[in-house]
């Protein structure tokens, strides 16, 4: 079975290839439709689904597969290792001609990222990570941010959602995609993401090990670790910063669950 370090080398440049063509069919115009209501997908994202499978499987002939613009056949449940992708996160943006969007590819075993590529094509970066070897922004090591206290905390999210926060002295920015949130934070330009509903597989599993290669805690806020190995591909809401922050954003966050 191929290294982590080898898995992220083959991802990212599958990321990279994925995120060019998806750009291609957007400045040539592109028929979209939705899925469902209020869930937008394109043909960029069936060229950039069907490229990257075509790219990763045969080279991990023994791989799962998770994508969200594929049927689920349920092989990354007997698998040993599993691709998750989401060749284009943040739809909504894409089609509105919006640079917050990437694509987002990572490799899971025993239910955790072994490695990650998460590719923004409107500004050529490219995160990536494999365990245990740090995370890295275009070739070069990224860390968390140390900010400890939530006043004066750079928080990622909803800003409606999250007075209480903002309250305590916290900023709250929004960006279409939750992999580029992550990614964003793991490098140290934000310090924390809270979310305040669930996310797919999807849209974390690349972030996730990008945050904790980067010295950060990703957890859902309850305090779990989130795990990528269940039969719905689905993640509570997710709360990712520092340690420091982590713990005072889990403790703030209890309080106002509280009866």
């Amino acid at each position: 079975m191929a290294g982590a370090e080898d898995d992220r080398a083959l991802i990212a440049r599958a990321a990279r290839d994925a995120g060019q063509l998806a750009l291609a069919f957007r400045a040539r115009g592109l028929k979209a439709w939705d899925k469902a209501a209020g869930d937008p997908v394109s043909e960029a994202d069936i060229a950039a689904d069907t490229l990257l499978k075509d790219r990763l499987i045969p080279a991990r002939p023994g791989y799962g597969w998770l994508s969200e613009e594929t049927a689920d056949d349920r092989s990354r449940l007997s698998a040993a290792r599993s691709f998750v992708v989401d060749p284009i996160d943040g739809t909504r943006a894409f089609l509105k001609g919006r640079p917050e969007f990437v694509v987002s590819v990572a490799v899971i075993e025993n239910g955790a990222p072994v490695a990650a590529a998460v590719y923004d094509p409107s500004t050529e970066r490219l995160w990536d990570a494999a365990l245990g070897a740090g995370a890295r922004l275009n070739g070069q090591p990224v860390r968390m941010s140390g900010h400890g206290v939530i006043a004066g905390a750079r928080l990622l999210g909803d800003p409606g959602r999250l007075t209480a926060l903002r309250d305590m002295g916290a900023t709250a920015s929004t960006v279409n995609s939750a992999a580029l949130r992550l990614a964003l934070a793991a490098s140290g330009l934000f310090d924390g993401v809270v979310a305040v509903r669930p996310k797919w597989d999807w849209d974390l599993a690349a972030g996730h090990l990008l945050v904790t290669e980067a010295g950060g805690r990703i957890t859902d806020r309850a305090g779990d670790v989130l795990r990528y190995d269940r039969d719905l591909p689905r993640q509570p809401a997710p709360l990712a910063a520092g340690p420091a922050l982590h713990a005072l954003l889990l403790e703030r966050l209890a309080q106002e669950e509280e009866p």
